[in-house]
């Protein structure tokens, strides 16, 4: 029996895509809007966005893309695809880029990117860190998880999963180079491991994106105290080739037994709330980068990026 694809659309479903030899799909439709709320309840093996030219410029800067690529093909079609911004775009972890004249080779493309990110998804699980960070990756970080919830079952105990969005690693790149933005990684990693216990488990799981593993908690009202003490922490700027460099974060939390019982629901709910929340940080500092012209009101020497 043929597996079934679950694919996440923004704009039109295509009416091939269920019969599709090359699937078949189960398309659900939603807007943009509530793109991170569907992605919060249900994990996909693909997103497809139709998107005219204002929004593929957008879209570096939307909040749920980091959550859209963590574990499904993104595929973007539109009509402007400047290689700049095709660029941008892979870098950010998506799949492929069309255009509108190439959706005649769609469930090709969906299911040929689909079979790619479970490869992805094989060949990190071989390397149990990031490499630009030292930390465990994504892969590394579900399956300690479904360890210990799986002793969670036969002991029962709570815990939580916190998830850091941070803003500020593509301004560092645009402005000092990507070696820099590494360097700020690198050192947002050792801000937050410094604020934890040794049974705490801190992973990179994104460009931009960490992952706090509070393992062993009294109780669940502990954990907002968990979260402030981390945010707080790296508010103070970091020294990056001799600059001040600043980020902003956003956190989102996943409980346990509360919001689910598996490594990814907890996940999924997690970074839900980190993608949906404001982010704190940066004195109010419009970025021009990550967050669009429209935001940059303020001057960019008005404040450290």
């Amino acid at each position: 029996m043929s597996t079934t694809y679950q694919l996440l659309t923004i704009g039109p479903v295509p009416d091939d895509l269920a019969a599709s030899a090359w699937g078949p799909f189960e398309a659900t439709a939603c807007t943009f809007e509530g793109a991170n709320a569907v992605l919060h309840e249900q994990a996909f093996d693909a997103v497809l966005m139709w998107l005219d030219e204002d929004e593929l410029q957008q879209l570096p800067l939307w909040p749920a893309l980091s959550h859209a690529v963590l574990d499904a093909a993104v595929l973007v079609v539109s009509p402007q695809l400047s290689p700049l911004v095709a660029m941008r775009l892979l870098q950010a972890g998506v799949q492929d880029v069309l255009a509108p004249g190439e959706a005649e080779t769609l469930p090709r493309r969906l299911r040929l990117a689909i079979e790619r990110k479970q490869l992805d998804r094989t060949a990190r699980k071989a390397h149990a860190t990031d490499l630009a960070t030292g930390l465990p990756n994504h892969a590394q970080l579900l399956e300690h998880m479904t360890h210990l919830l799986a002793l969670r079952e036969r002991e029962p105990a709570p815990m939580a999963l916190v998830v850091l969005r941070i803003e500020g690693f593509a301004t560092a790149s645009a402005r000092l180079g990507v070696e820099s933005a590494n360097v700020l990684r690198r050192k947002v990693a050792v801000r937050l491991r410094a604020g934890l216990r040794a049974s705490d488990v801190v992973a990179s799981v994104g460009n931009d994106v960490f992952a706090v593993l509070l393992a062993w908690i009294d109780a669940p009202t502990d954990v907002p105290g968990v979260v402030h003490k981390l945010v707080q922490s790296l508010q103070q700027p970091f020294s990056v080739t001799g600059r001040d460099v600043a980020v902003a974060v956003s956190a989102g939390v996943g409980h346990y037994p509360e919001h689910g019982k598996d490594a990814g629901a907890l996940m999924r709910r997690a970074m839900g709330q980190a993608t949906g929340a404001a982010p704190v940080g940066r004195a109010g500092f419009a970025n021009r980068v990550e967050r669009g012209p429209a935001a940059a009101a303020n001057d960019e020497d008005a404040a450290p990026a």
